[in-house]
């Protein structure tokens, strides 16, 4: 029989091997658990930092469709858990009828939700590597707006073992520094026929605040699928990374298992 298929996205400034403990989580649950990366991810995150130019020219079209391909490719509908623009990503593809359920944690903002303003520009900081299409994070920037609530040392770690340039074109599609936000970046919130989608927020978040996921989980009032809101306190953009991943990722798995999500689908 099957295993549930469960496909983690991350998002910007990450590389595919952040979710590595939640993969290991997962499956030792017995969910068959998939991180692939964004198109053209090395699977190797030195070989992506040595050489980046294949992140420089992805938009949020191109990703939303590497994943979209990725969930057709199963047997089963899959469980999409994302992160970030990741999260963006999971509840467009939720309401595309591509997954049976979604977990959307720290979410960029659906629709006509606004990323509030913020006079460091934290979602297009200046940095770049050597090509103008990229932009990075310094390890003191990631510590300031991404890991905020962790020490300076677990910050650095942080870094040293997850972190890439992120796409300036991605950056632009949602909304950032005052561009049009990419018609992909809205959802069929009424959307009646979807599996079940859980938002999660960290209360510290500075990147995507709560009140950001708060509005998304509001735009979703009109639909009778269900759309359930989950709160971390003291938890920041990092949730999914740092020393309390743990707490999260068994949240979800509880949240699964109360929606009858489990490893292995029942007989019929």
């Amino acid at each position: 029989m099957d295993r549930t298929p469960v496909v983690f996205i991350h998002g910007a400034w990450l590389h595919t091997l952040a979710w590595e403990s939640w993969v290991e989580r997962f499956a030792g649950r017995g969910f068959l658990a998939f991180a692939p990366g964004w198109p053209g991810e090395q699977p190797e995150l030195r070989d992506v930092r040595r050489d980046p130019e294949e992140f420089g020219d992805i938009g949020l079209d191109a990703l939303t469709d590497h994943y979209a391909r990725f969930m057709r490719s199963l047997d089963v509908p899959p469980v999409i858990i994302g992160h970030s623009v990741g999260g963006l990503v999971a509840q467009h593809l939720l309401g595309a009828g591509l997954g049976r359920a979604a977990v959307a944690i720290a979410p960029a903002p659906v629709d006509d939700v606004p990323l509030p303003a913020t006079p460091d520009r934290w979602w297009t900081p200046d940095g770049a590597d050597g090509d103008h299409r990229l932009v990075s994070l310094s390890a003191r920037g990631f510590h300031q707006v991404f890991a905020n609530t962790a020490g300076a040392r677990e910050s650095d770690a942080l870094f040293d073992r997850y972190v890439v340039p992120a796409p300036r074109r991605l950056l632009a599609d949602l909304g950032c520094a005052g561009t049009a936000r990419s018609s992909r970046a809205v959802v069929d919130v009424a959307n009646a026929r979807r599996g079940p989608l859980l938002l999660i927020s960290g209360q510290e978040d500075l990147l995507v605040p709560d009140v950001v996921t708060r509005a998304a989980y509001l735009r979703y009032g009109d639909s009778t699928a269900l759309t359930d809101l989950k709160q971390f306190a003291d938890r920041a953009h990092s949730l999914t990374i740092d020393s309390g991943w743990r707490f999260v990722a068994d949240y979800v798995l509880g949240w699964l298992h109360e929606r009858g999500i489990r490893p292995r689908p029942a007989q019929g």
